[in-house]
């Protein structure tokens, strides 16, 4: 019968901490093994107090229980009374915009949204679909939610859902996309040196101006935070 050896741990604690976590290596109450506790990942909501000083285009805050996202802002300073900041917002959940003024210095919350990359994989009537790639998992969103952005979307792109109390609110589109170009004028020789423009329409069905050199069947790479042309792809 073989023999058995056995080894017992002393007395030993070893911690590591973070700001989330803590793992520790003990003997069990046995004496015979130690173990690892691993922690478990959790969302946790996120909810940070600002006052109207931190107020800047494209912040989010969250106003009488809804999520906006701050499209203009005006520190005003009058001659006589109270500073105050003027702003113009957009409902992430209605689309609504509207003018808002903040008191200076007034305590506000900022809206407890974040970004995950779905591809968008195909449109089924009025919904478009996005795909999370690891879970499979879809999310849709329908026209209205969507809206001038469908000029710039094409299936197998990757965008930026945007989340709140787990919901899909918004989405972003990447900064630069390229496009084919379906129609345009023909270009004619020389005219790269002209600086000149023409229209072009992309196969998302989108119209750009692009360089008279352009033609048919052109990649090109365009902002679409603009909507403007950037360069041949």
């Amino acid at each position: 019968m073989a023999g058995i050896t056995t080894f017992k741990l002393s007395s030993i604690t070893s911690s590591f901490r973070s700001s989330s976590a803590t793992f520790s290596l003990k003997p069990s109450v046995n004496g015979m093994r130690g173990f690892i506790r691993m922690p478990t990942r959790t969302r946790f909501s996120r909810i940070y107090a600002l006052t109207s000083n931190d107020i800047k285009v494209g912040i989010n805050i969250e106003v009488d229980g809804a999520p906006w996202r701050v499209i203009e802002f005006l520190h005003v300073k009058p001659g006589k009374g109270a500073a105050f900041v003027r702003t113009k917002m957009r409902n992430y959940v209605t689309g609504n915009i509207v003018e808002k003024t903040f008191r200076a210095g007034s305590t506000i919350t900022a809206a407890d949204i974040f970004k995950e990359t779905k591809q968008f994989t195909y449109k089924d009537g009025s919904m478009y679909t996005f795909m999370d790639l690891s879970t499979f998992e879809e999310y849709r969103l329908n026209e209205a939610d969507v809206g001038d952005k469908v000029k710039w979307l094409k299936e197998g792109m990757e965008c930026n859902l945007l989340f709140w109390n787990g919901k899909v609110i918004d989405f972003e589109l990447p900064i630069t996309v390229k496009l084919t170009v379906i129609d345009t004028d023909p270009g004619v020789k020389g005219d790269t040196a002209q600086g000149g423009s023409k229209p072009a329409t992309v196969d998302t069905g989108a119209v750009v101006n692009v360089p008279l050199f352009v033609i048919i069947g052109d990649e090109i790479l365009v902002d679409t935070r603009t909507g403007q042309y950037m360069s041949r792809a």
